[in-house]
């Protein structure tokens, strides 16, 4: 679904992408991992057909990135760092805009079914402004769902978001590769990639110096010794624990607070 060779990207003279390979196949979701600097946003600017790339390939469902950016366009959906939502509308009223834009029949129709499917169908007619990070980061993600596009950029999706509202859209994305859409997102969170991804995509100094899958990528250093030690719950844990996590119903967690199975304030054994 998405083939990269040979690209490269420099500005005033600083190469920032240096001969960038990738392929990443239909319904998987990579992560392309780096650190600030590295090339990961530019490279999705190039694939979303916002900058022209110096010299390589980019082909996007069957279409070049440069000599067929309108059609590229009509595969894909970025969603930036920020969510992109408009304040002053609702959240309905986003959705309804966007289908409207992308010229698709019934707009309001398909706006409705996003707010079900992102569990906002509550919050459809108040203000995005009002809205909850994780709701809006939600809102965002189905804003970029509208029309159905194959392929969809994430650049570090859950930033500034708290554990919960991560959590949520780990659960959103997985979702949608398992529907089949394409997922490339860029992060500098190993935990994000490591929970999401079926294959992590090292970018350093503008180049892939590393692609695998979490397992493989591990098993190039040497085995861990293994050791017996007292298990504490991370902070993470207890936080998600007292509020509760997402569950296969998006919006509605469940908090495990006083159940037999609360690991608050326990300890365990473990390797």
């Amino acid at each position: 679904m998405i083939h990269v060779s040979g690209l490269t990207k420099a500005f005033k003279n600083v190469s920032v992408l240096r001969g960038v390979d990738l392929d990443v196949a239909t319904g998987e979701i990579v992560a392309l991992l780096g650190s600030n600097g590295a090339g990961k946003t530019t490279l999705i600017r190039i694939l979303a057909t916002v900058c022209r790339p110096d010299a390589g390939t980019a082909v996007i469902n069957g279409h070049d990135v440069a000599t067929a950016p309108q059609q590229v366009r009509e595969s894909i959906s970025l969603t930036g760092q920020f969510a992109a939502v408009d304040e002053a509308l609702t959240g309905r009223e986003n959705l309804v805009l966007v289908a409207q834009l992308r010229h698709l029949p019934d707009p309001r129709g398909v706006a409705d079914q996003l707010l079900s499917r992102f569990a906002l169908t509550e919050a459809r007619d108040r203000r995005a402004a009002t809205y909850s990070g994780g709701m809006r980061r939600r809102l965002d993600i189905a804003m970029s769902l509208v029309g159905r596009p194959p392929v969809i950029f994430l650049d570090e999706p859950t930033t500034g978001l708290d554990p919960q509202s991560r959590l949520e859209v780990w659960q959103l994305v997985r979702e949608l590769a398992d529907a089949g859409t394409t997922v490339l997102l860029t992060t500098q969170d190993l935990d994000e990639a490591e929970h999401l991804a079926d294959r992590i995509a090292i970018l350093h100094r503008g180049r892939i110096i590393h692609s695998g899958s979490p397992a493989a990528l591990k098993r190039l250093l040497p085995a861990a010794e293994i050791e017996y030690v007292e298990k504490q719950p991370t902070l993470e844990e207890v936080f998600l624990a007292l509020v509760g996590s997402p569950t296969s119903n998006v919006g509605s967690p469940t908090s495990n607070v006083g159940s037999p199975t609360s690991n608050v304030g326990s300890t365990a054994q473990g390797e």
